[in-house]
């Protein structure tokens, strides 16, 4: 939070209005318009002459590439850090995987959101917000580059294919499109919500997922990136202990829109690649909603102030961040219900982060404790907290298993 894709076989399209009401039910990938999804989405098991998926017949079995240990020859490669942006510091803190001592410290400019590791996984770069710039890392020294200018980077996707580099414009509310190399703007799809920040992909990369913080809805984007297919409104659908009044603008810090009630923040595809979950700040829990058939399923309560989602790497359960609450959710990925909650020894703000490459540890940033948590995967205790600067947010754990990244801290696939 800001302080201050389908081919789905045939699509019958039928683009209607922007907004769909979603609220009152309970190289090159295809591409098109969504405003009713007609056929269920095919698997995407197999892998394209690029490294890109590309459909495949079978079950899905999304991060069937991300397991334990299975680094690419690229990602191998690299240095085991961890890399901590502190937003309020200005600075990247470097973490080493094995000591788990600070073995590096730079500084990126003003308000560094996240650490974002590049399609090719050659890259980290990090997100300078306000500093409108990307800060490229080396993986396998650790060390930063020339900054490149790039206009309000608060988080960073992209495309399936590896062609473009998806920046999230929140400030500016739009989606920049812009190549994936040299980060030169391509076109901005401008769009009709605030807090554009995160997003996920479907099994076969056609249709992108993202969700708009402030605005309380979730948008529906063919990877085409020409236009918004659907809109899907969180904000009148009623769920456990939904906040209220005065309560609304206490939680989302007054920056949430009038007659929002739901703060829609990380979002991840699960593993068979039926459903998207998405992590709700104000309601306290993950959406439910249908990848194929974009609508609400349900809503699972997980903890106050939902915030990051994490799979496993056998894909068994996923890890829900409840920063209020200071716990960890850990959700079965097939049932989608909550197995246990790890809370963390006197509290804590756990944020955004990652699972290490063995599966054994999930690296976590503390969001208002100027910390990193490091957590047991076995059995949610608590390993290690290490000091590090002001704000620290989208840590990135590297090297991850998988082929490529989709953006945000590791969405590999």
């Amino acid at each position: 939070m800001r302080r201050r894709q389908f081919s789905l076989g045939a699509i019958a399209v039928a683009v209607a209005s922007l907004a769909v009401a979603c609220t009152a039910s309970s190289s090159s990938m295809p591409s098109g318009s969504l405003a009713r999804v007609t056929e269920p989405a095919s698997s995407a098991a197999a892998t394209s002459g690029n490294g890109a998926p590309s459909p495949a017949s079978g079950p899905v079995a999304v991060y069937a590439h991300a397991g334990a240990g299975m680094l690419s020859a690229e990602a191998s490669k690299a240095r085991a850090l961890v890399y901590v942006p502190n937003s309020q510091s200005n600075t990247v803190d470097v973490i080493d995987q094995r000591t788990f001592k600070i073995v590096g410290h730079f500084g990126v400019g003003a308000l560094p959101q996240h650490v974002v590791p590049s399609w090719n996984l050659r890259t980290l770069w990090v997100n300078g917000d306000k500093g409108n710039n990307l800060v490229p890392i080396n993986p396998r020294t650790g060390k930063p580059g020339k900054p490149v200018p790039v206009a309000d980077p608060y988080n960073l996707y992209f495309s399936p294919d590896g062609k473009h580099a998806l920046v999230m414009a929140e400030a500016l509310h739009r989606l920049d499109i812009r190549n994936s190399t040299t980060m030169k703007l391509e076109r901005s799809l401008p769009v009709p919500c605030a807090g554009l920040n995160h997003a996920d992909f479907t099994a076969d990369g056609s249709v992108m997922l993202v969700s708009c913080e402030f605005s309380g809805k979730l948008l529906v984007i063919p990877t085409s990136f020409t236009h918004i297919a659907a809109q899907i409104d969180l904000n009148h659908r009623l769920t456990p202990n939904q906040p209220t009044g005065s309560m609304i603008t206490t939680m989302s810090a007054g920056n949430i829109e009038p007659g929002a009630t739901a703060m829609p923040q990380d979002v991840r595809l699960t593993p068979n690649g039926k459903f998207f979950v998405v992590a709700d700040m104000l309601r306290g829990g993950i959406w439910v909603i249908d990848a194929a058939h974009p609508r609400i399923v349900r809503f699972v309560p997980t903890g106050r102030g939902a915030h990051g989602v994490y799979p496993s790497r056998d894909a068994s359960v996923l890890y829900v961040t409840n920063r209020g609450a200071g716990s960890i959710s850990v959700v079965d990925a097939k049932t989608l219900k909550v197995r246990t909650v790890w809370h963390l020894p006197g509290g804590g703000s756990p944020d955004m982060g990652g699972v290490s490459a063995d599966g054994t540890k999930l690296w976590l940033s503390g969001r208002y404790n100027g910390v990193v948590y490091v957590i047991s995967t076995k059995n949610g205790a608590l390993l290690h907290k290490i000091l590090v600067g002001s704000g620290p947010h989208g840590l990135a754990v590297w090297p991850q298993p998988g082929r490529i990244s989709l953006g945000h801290t590791g969405n590999m696939r």
